[in-house]
């Protein structure tokens, strides 16, 4: 932990100010075991690893923790060399260079750091919050980058100050909390006034819960995650040859993929066909683990967004629900 992060930086509970207690720290200064106490209601958290953690145990245990820690590297674009990570992280911002230059920005669920290591290019300070042990594995990916920030917290005790931001991202985080709608809620205050936001969850239709995971996620959800997995890698070389031919079938092949509950992504012409098995078994493992799938309509990500303070609210053209805006003044 750098102690530039603590300035920004409060208790998770009543807001109040955090200070260090029993620090050790490393040769170049940074804090890599001790406590934080707030001045307010005296609450302690740790710092383990460099890394604090505001969040309960118990609350920190999910599928994601489990699953960035197995797939890591597969959508690293340092790994792989597709720029696909890239490629989304501008589409689903809008961002520009000139935007992060010299600013604070957040992103809310960064799992294994796909992400932060493409903002942690720019010469920002970029701080990365999960509520799972993913932070141990975002703190891998990002390992060395000075400008970069993980706090392990829960979205509902986002342990920031208001507006603080410059800047704060939230890609495919949202339909995956107890309530989105209050986690979407919980995004607008850290921001400065002017400060940009970036959302995208998944899109609510009528015909959104035909989609074959749905059928079949009221038993995987519930499966202790190593044997989802274990079972996932057993069926994927059958499941995944299926895919491969009924995905590619002229006009129903897009039909196919909505109801077959398995990833295969055909049309990515960047990933090899191992790239491309190994990010069939992380997704279908995404699609079928996670506790909590609640899609959202674009109608109620406004709603909330603007009674939050946010304005100039722009749906982006990319796949999913992906909205942009501002804070007010």
């Amino acid at each position: 932990m750098q102690l530039k992060l603590l300035s920004i930086l409060a208790c998770p509970e009543c807001r109040g100010e955090l200070s260090l207690v029993s620090v050790e720290s490393d040769a170049f200064g940074g804090v890599t075991r001790g406590s934080l106490e707030c001045a307010r209601c005296r609450r302690g958290y740790p710092i383990e690893a460099g890394i604090p953690r505001l969040v309960e145990r118990h609350r920190a245990e999910t599928s994601f923790g489990y699953q960035w820690n197995v797939f890591r590297r597969e959508q690293l674009d340092s790994c792989n060399g597709t720029g696909l990570s890239g490629k989304r992280f501008r589409t689903e911002t809008g961002w520009t260079a000139e935007n992060l230059d010299g600013k604070w920005v957040l992103e809310v669920g960064c799992g294994a750091g796909r992400f932060l290591e493409i903002v942690a290019q720019y010469p920002c300070e970029a701080v990365g919050v999960d509520v799972s042990s993913a932070i141990d594995a975002a703190a891998a990916t990002v390992s060395g980058r000075k400008n970069v920030h993980l706090v392990q917290a829960d979205v509902y005790g986002l342990p920031f100050r208001s507006g603080v931001f410059d800047a704060c991202y939230c890609i495919g985080v949202i339909q995956h909390t107890p309530d989105p709608l209050r986690s979407l809620a919980a995004l607008p205050r850290l921001l400065k006034p002017g400060g940009r936001l970036a959302v995208t969850v998944y899109e609510r239709k009528w015909w959104t819960r035909l989609n074959g995971k749905y059928l079949v996620r009221p038993l995987t959800r519930r499966l202790n995650k190593r044997v989802l997995h274990v079972g996932i890698k057993v069926l994927m070389p059958a499941l995944f040859s299926i895919a491969e031919v009924l995905f590619r079938v002229p006009v129903l092949g897009r039909a196919f993929a909505f109801v077959f509950p398995v990833a295969n992504y055909v049309d990515a012409r960047r990933l090899s066909l191992r790239q491309r098995y190994r990010w069939a078994l992380l997704d279908t493992f995404d699609r079928l683990a996670p506790e909590f799938d609640h899609p959202l309509t674009e109608q109620e990500v406004r709603t909330v967004l603007e009674r939050e303070g946010m304005k100039e609210l722009v749906r982006l053209e990319n796949p999913g629900l992906n909205v942009v805006g501002e804070r007010r003044p």
